[in-house]
């Protein structure tokens, strides 16, 4: 039986969020990874069980057997599923309270980190996702 492939959620209102997303799925060569928006309706299905709030605050991944990771710990299955992310994995995954700080820093500040981010940049991330959702 073929596994059902990560979903990776994320703030689709998010100018960094986006640019950040389109990285990552430049780093996924083999489009392992499905992106799908919190605000959208599978997005709402997947995170039902979390407040609003918690949905908006960080990033989610789901994993190919269902189980869902969010902000900073989501780098260690995130970062195993792309291609030479093992060391970054296993880096991530020997300190997960720095990851997390580091992580909240970021997302804390995320509306700011968007405006230093070129148009150019946000229209290229913003075609990597496109191209990978799938259609609703």
């Amino acid at each position: 039986m073929k596994m059902a492939a990560p979903v990776l959620l994320y703030d689709n209102d998010c100018e960094f969020c986006r640019w950040a997303l389109g990285k990552v799925l430049s780093w996924d060569r083999g489009g392992s990874i499905r992106p799908v928006p919190i605000e959208s309706d599978e997005g709402e299905r997947l995170l039902a069980h979390l407040n609003p709030a918690e949905r908006g605050r960080s990033w989610h991944l789901v994993g190919a057997g269902g189980r869902l990771y969010a902000a900073g710990a989501a780098f260690t299955p995130l970062l195993r599923l792309l291609p030479g992310g093992r060391l970054p994995a296993r880096l991530a995954n020997a300190a997960p309270g720095l990851v997390d700080c580091l992580y909240f820093l970021v997302a804390d500040n995320r509306s700011r980190l968007g405006r230093l981010i070129t148009e150019s940049a946000k229209r290229r991330a913003d075609a990597r996702i496109a191209a990978r959702r799938s259609p609703a």
